[in-house]
């Protein structure tokens, strides 16, 4: 293939993927005007428009989304092969991206990161938080962490973390007027902290498992709600009510006084975390490298 077919193919694909020629260019490192300048030049020796412009955005015609569609994959697969050919320098480079929650950051990510950077200075890593069940392959995302039992089948899964559990804490101001709840059924009489759930359309339930080992869940209603847990904890720290957040980010305030764990037998453990990724994807050295050092090891 001529290398200006190349050259039109990746500019189109960056442009559809990005839908926006501003944000294509800068990728590229061309201007805005001569990357359409080679879209322009693509639709033309196709005789098809491929991508629709107005002032707001760029959108695929139907022509523009099955050309994505079938040489998106095709020219990722050459880019990671190219990738791989740094595993034969003595360092993997490049960026790697993840998304996961704030507890995974909190509970694998920080303790491994620094070591993992200064391990390998040509490696960039990029963690954006968010809590929604999102494409990875879409968004162009390398991995993304979940508990083991929420894994899709067709990716590949390695477990970074131990297993875990969520806790019900409050500060010990709070429970100078409210008294200490003996089961959870008498969260109803509580002040609690809702945390809202993209991927549950509403707020998170508070799971808990009895002495006789059967779980349930619990809606539970109080004056504030947030979007992550560490927000949740902050306001039970700051004495708004009882928080439901993992243990391990509320360990450090229990040991100091700072807040008070309640109903402690009735959270279970979940199955620890897992970076997951495409399992047909070729991936690069500096992504293998990285799925390495986070790999969990009891």
């Amino acid at each position: 293939m001529p290398r200006d077919h190349i050259n039109e193919i990746t500019a189109f694909l960056t442009v559809a993927r990005e839908r926006s020629f501003t944000r294509a260019a800068a990728e590229l490192g061309v201007t805005p005007s001569a990357l359409s300048h080679t879209v322009k030049g693509l639709e033309e020796r196709l005789g098809l428009r491929l991508l629709s412009r107005t002032t707001r955005n760029v959108a695929t015609t139907d022509a523009g989304e099955r050309l994505l569609q079938r040489m998106g994959p095709l020219f990722e697969q050459v880019s990671a092969e190219l990738d791989s050919i740094t595993a034969l320098r003595d360092k993997p480079a490049g960026t790697i991206r993840i998304t996961c929650v704030d507890v995974a950051i909190e509970l694998v990510f920080r303790p491994k990161l620094a070591e993992f950077l200064r391990r390998y200075p040509d490696i960039s890593v990029e963690i954006s938080m968010d809590y929604a069940f999102i494409d990875i392959v879409a968004e162009r995302f390398d991995g993304g962490v979940r508990i083991g039992e929420s894994i899709e089948r067709d990716m590949v899964a390695t477990r970074i973390g131990p297993d875990w559990r969520f806790c019900v804490v409050g500060a010990p101001a709070y429970f100078e007027h409210r008294p200490v709840p003996d089961t959870p059924q008498e969260l109803g009489g509580h002040n609690c902290i809702n945390m809202r759930m993209a991927t549950a359309g509403g707020n998170l339930r508070w799971e808990f498992r009895s002495p006789e080992g059967e779980d349930f869940t619990l809606r539970v209603s109080g004056q504030a709600t947030f979007s992550n847990a560490m927000l949740v904890l902050q306001g039970a720290l700051d004495g708004l009510g009882l928080g439901y957040v993992p243990y391990v980010l509320a360990k450090p305030y229990l040991d100091d006084g700072r807040l008070m764990e309640v109903l402690s037998e009735w959270c279970p453990e979940y199955e620890g975390y897992h970076l997951y990724y495409p399992s047909r994807k070729l991936h690069s050295p500096a992504f293998a490298a990285f799925v390495e050092a986070m790999r969990y090891r009891n």
